[in-house]
């Protein structure tokens, strides 16, 4: 399987700010969004590119999450016509990223909004949980042979499974997991299931984080994660259905900083010396000594020898090689033992 380029150079975790539909369909917004997220640390904004004719049949109803109140009789058509994203405010808002250096990131729910972004010049693609099982837009998205990072809330093994056999190349492949719940409980997070999606799918993975707060992401990371996806807004309180569950500049700040410490902290698949423990190591570590004086050819035994700090010396674990031999010269209690005193002179 040939890995994609961009999966191939991840040399950290890849984070996503996740604008979706908070920027309420007011361009000034969305620009202050994409600004904040490059403060803030992201590597990429996300957008949403869909058609709310294409997308929902008139009259179906909001998501509990959705709704303002009790009292709100809006239709989940009505609330996401509101949000479309026009192809002429994608073009601005893409050129708008490629002058600050942050990458324009879309989820297309069609693959007629799919064809406009590869037209745009979008490089990745992101699909949501809720299009795993849409064939025409994964067919679609698979003949780009551009790297495609798909949510997996609410999927099954079986359903992945069935949409990565329309991928030939799995390399160009990343699978999030993800709870779709806005936001979800600590007990549906489930993490341990990143762990079964690399060894089943052996393919890059990452976490789409719908809970509260930086632990769930930074979990996440210790266990493989390459990629991080938080929605963001300048403030919880905006109108909207994803704000309240949505992190501020401040809050995916200090996402950022933690997952970069959590890197810090995880280091490299090696086990070695590190460099603050040199001096440590010299002192707390045991040499060997003589624990009596011996003459010139005595018979180094068990009881010749003792095993005490400092470690500048030669290690007890060479007892086993040392026992039996003759020393060639002679040497006093709590003198150091030399390899050159068994040796031939």
């Amino acid at each position: 399987m040939k890995v994609n380029k961009f999966y191939k150079n991840l040399k950290k975790t890849y984070i996503i700010a996740e604008i979706g539909v908070n920027h309420n369909n007011r361009l000034s917004l969305a620009k202050r969004l994409i600004k904040e997220a490059k403060i803030a640390g992201a590597d990429a904004v996300k957008f949403q590119t869909f058609s709310a004719d294409r997308l929902v049949i008139p009259g179906t109803r909001k998501v509990k999450y959705q709704k303002k109140n009790y009292h709100d009789k809006e239709t989940h058509h009505e609330m996401i016509k509101k949000l479309e994203l026009s192809f002429k405010y994608h073009k601005i808002l893409f050129d708008y990223c490629k002058k600050i250096k942050i990458e324009f990131i879309s989820t297309p729910y069609d693959e007629e909004s799919a064809k406009f972004l590869t037209k745009l010049g979008v490089k990745i693609f992101k699909t949501a949980s809720a299009n795993l099982t849409d064939y025409e837009l994964h067919k679609y998205l698979a003949t780009t042979r551009k790297p495609v990072i798909i949510s997996t809330g609410m999927a099954t093994i079986k359903e992945i499974s069935s949409t990565l056999k329309i991928y030939k190349n799995k390399g160009n492949i990343a699978l999030l997991h993800c709870v779709s719940n806005y936001p979800c409980s600590l007990t549906s997070l489930n993490l341990n299931s990143l762990k079964l999606l690399k060894k089943y799918f052996k393919c890059t993975i990452g976490y789409s984080d719908h809970s509260r707060g930086n632990l769930a992401s930074c979990i996440s990371v210790a266990l493989g994660s390459m990629i991080i996806e938080k929605h963001f807004t300048l403030n919880k309180n905006m109108s909207g259905p994803d704000h309240k569950a949505s992190c501020t500049p401040s809050e995916l700040k200090n996402m950022i900083y933690e997952i970069r410490k959590t890197e810090l902290i995880l280091g490299k698949e090696k086990k070695e010396k590190q460099r603050e423990e040199k001096e440590m190591s010299k002192i707390s570590k045991k040499s060997l000594f003589y624990s009596m004086n011996l003459k010139k050819n005595s018979l180094l035994k068990k009881n010749s020898l003792i095993a005490l700090r400092p470690g500048y010396g030669v290690s007890p674990m060479n007892i086993p090689r040392i026992l039996g031999k003759r020393i060639n010269l002679d040497v006093k209690i709590k003198e150091p033992f030399k390899f050159k005193h068994i040796g031939k002179k």
